[in-house]
């Protein structure tokens, strides 16, 4: 279809009283071409100045889906001329939402997808709609998305839903003229969206209006200019800029040598050690020791290391004063019985296991940074969904990763909080049972899992896993976009930004200088006992080093872990225990 336009059966000098599905469908095709049109004025909207903004890109991916399921569902190729006549409104709206739930991304996305799915609900059996149908259709959308958030937050794309539902229905008692409806509740959209900041304090405080909102705008606008007579593209031949695209589900981890990857994980205590940690670390290393941190609080050198024979290891730290809190565990079988791949009674190496043991929840991670993959597959996570920052999964992806890993329940750790939803939704999707630990960091994730125990119940795991990931503060380095001024922080384009928690807090002339007020902020120095820092790919190992001796340096009662976790935009994910 290479435009949406009016056919002549709607003159555009007469009152349009009744859509078919073919008309709905064109005109959501055109509302979704306007919004993809505009979907990288979406993303700018982001409250807090971060290269991440991708509001935008997850609403247009999610109508993509909509629009792509209710194509197929109508057997119709992206080059028809036509639409078939005979399509219903009921079919066109259930295929919509069938297709948007499922390709749902992000808050915005998920919210979209429940408003498109409440719209569907109410025209099941309508083969056309009028003006008392379509005003019914958007009170349901409302409800259905309320419905679909824990705990509703005005002043978002909920707000403006909720008004163009309540213009809809004036608009029809007043009018049985579709156009002027649109026409309205377009204008009320526009409104309630121009009112956000006063409802949203954060929203006055950045200076702009809500971004879902406004990629709901452009949908109703996009569709109210095809009423309208305008000629508008076919989505399939809008672009929409620089948006980024998401990434495939990773792989599963290769289980060929296994074993020799990974081995055990030693940690333990040194009391009395009178050697400098670089000298440890190199000992360690020259016994084929990987993934090694050594750390001083005080007196006490803290050791964790990960080798194929734990001997050598614990002989070492014994040599060297008097060993406390030792750790071993053989991650290789950890992992293996956490995939279902091993039983206690198997007479083959753990590599050559194939029988399943007894059943224990499988994980699903989302995570973007190699180096933050090889984190919780060290912990043992069965599966991966690449996502994060600007890149947010869909609810199928996440459905379908859960569907793969064996056992009948699966941890969902979204590690992100504008993927929590689409978690959520992949639970309703999935055939399994799933449960979404909602951890909003990756910091927040990897506690998660090391709460995780493979002989807990699942009742209990989930339980322990949020109470640790709630005991994390999450620190953030990045590199402002865009001017802002948050309570006493203003930063301009290219300055180094901390966040923590999620929110604006500070800036610095470097990384490292933003590292230090942030951990002030933190109060790291009074409450914790161990800082982690994952450096991104703005950072080179050798710069993450010479902070972590600084920090070693700033703070000689605390450990420090430095540890690559190649995530991008962000030079530094912090956590502090």
């Amino acid at each position: 279809m290479p435009v949406a336009e009016l056919p002549p059966k709607h003159p555009h000098d007469q009152p349009i009283r009744r859509l078919d599905g073919a008309d709905l469908l064109a005109m959501i095709g055109a509302g979704f071409a306007w919004l993809k049109q505009h979907g990288h004025v979406v993303n700018a909207l982001n409250v807090f100045p971060v290269p991440d903004g991708d509001t935008g890109t997850n609403m247009v991916l999610t109508m993509q889906a909509a629009w792509k399921a209710a194509l197929e569902a109508l057997h119709v190729t992206p080059d028809t001329d036509t639409l078939p006549e005979n399509a219903s409104a009921d079919l066109v709206a259930k295929s919509l939402a069938s297709g948007a739930v499922r390709g749902a991304r992000g808050n915005s996305g998920v919210i979209l997808s429940q408003i498109l799915r409440g719209f569907a609900e109410h025209l099941r059996g309508h083969v056309e709609i009028d003006a008392s149908t379509l005003a019914a259709a958007f009170h349901q959308a409302k409800e259905t998305a309320y419905r679909g958030v824990l705990k509703p937050v005005e002043g978002t794309i909920l707000t403006v839903i909720r008004e163009v539902s309540e213009a809809c229905g004036h608009a029809a008692a007043i009018s049985d003229d579709i156009r002027f409806i649109f026409r309205t509740i377009t204008q009320k959209a526009q409104q309630a969206l121009a009112n956000t900041p006063n409802l949203l304090p954060v929203l006055k405080q950045a200076g702009v209006v809500d971004a879902g909102g406004q990629g709901l705008y452009y949908l109703l606008e996009g569709m109210t200019r095809y009423l309208g007579g305008e000629r508008m593209p076919a989505p399939d031949r809008v672009t929409m800029g620089e948006a980024p695209t998401a990434e495939p589900i990773l792989p599963q981890p290769d289980l060929s040598g296994f074993q020799d990857e990974w081995g055990y994980d030693i940690q333990y205590l040194i009391y009395g050690a009178q050697v400098e940690e670089e000298a440890v670390r190199a000992r360690l290393l020259e016994l084929g020791g990987e993934s090694v941190v050594v750390g001083r609080a005080g007196s006490v050198l803290k050791v964790h290391v990960h080798g194929s024979d734990p001997g050598p290891f614990l002989s070492y730290g014994a040599s060297l004063g008097q060993l406390d809190d030792i750790v071993l565990e053989n991650m290789t079988l950890q992992t293996l019985r956490r995939k279902g791949q091993w039983r206690e009674d198997a007479p083959t190496a753990p590599a050559q296991a194939t029988a399943y043991g007894p059943e224990c929840p499988s994980v699903v991670v989302v995570v973007s940074g190699e180096g933050l993959r090889r984190v919780f597959a060290s912990l043992g996570v069965c599966a991966f969904v690449s996502g994060g920052q600007t890149m947010n999964p869909s609810a199928e992806e996440l459905a379908q990763a859960a569907e793969r890993v064996p056992g009948d329940e699966v941890i969902i750790l979204p590690n992100n909080k504008n993927i929590i939803l689409a978690a959520r939704q992949a639970a309703d999707l999935c055939h399994k049972r799933v449960h979404v630990v909602e951890t909003r960091s990756l910091p927040q994730g990897i506690a998660a899992m090391l709460a995780f125990n493979a002989h807990a119940s699942m009742e209990q795991n989930v339980r322990n896993m949020a109470r640790a990931a709630q005991a994390v503060k999450t620190g953030e380095i990045t590199t402002a976009v865009r001017e802002a001024c948050f309570d006493d922080t203003e930063v301009k384009p290219g300055d180094i930004i901390g966040l923590y928690d999620g929110q604006l807090v500070c800036r610095g002339n470097t990384p490292e200088e933003a590292v230090y007020r942030l951990l002030e902020l933190m109060d790291a120095e009074d409450e914790a006992e161990i800082f982690t820092l994952y450096y991104g790919q703005p950072v080179t190992s050798e710069q993450a080093e010479a902070l972590r001796v600084e920090l070693e340096a700033r703070y000689p009662d605390r450990v420090i872990e430095m540890l690559a976790g190649d995530q991008p935009y962000y030079h530094y994910l912090i956590a502090v225990e």
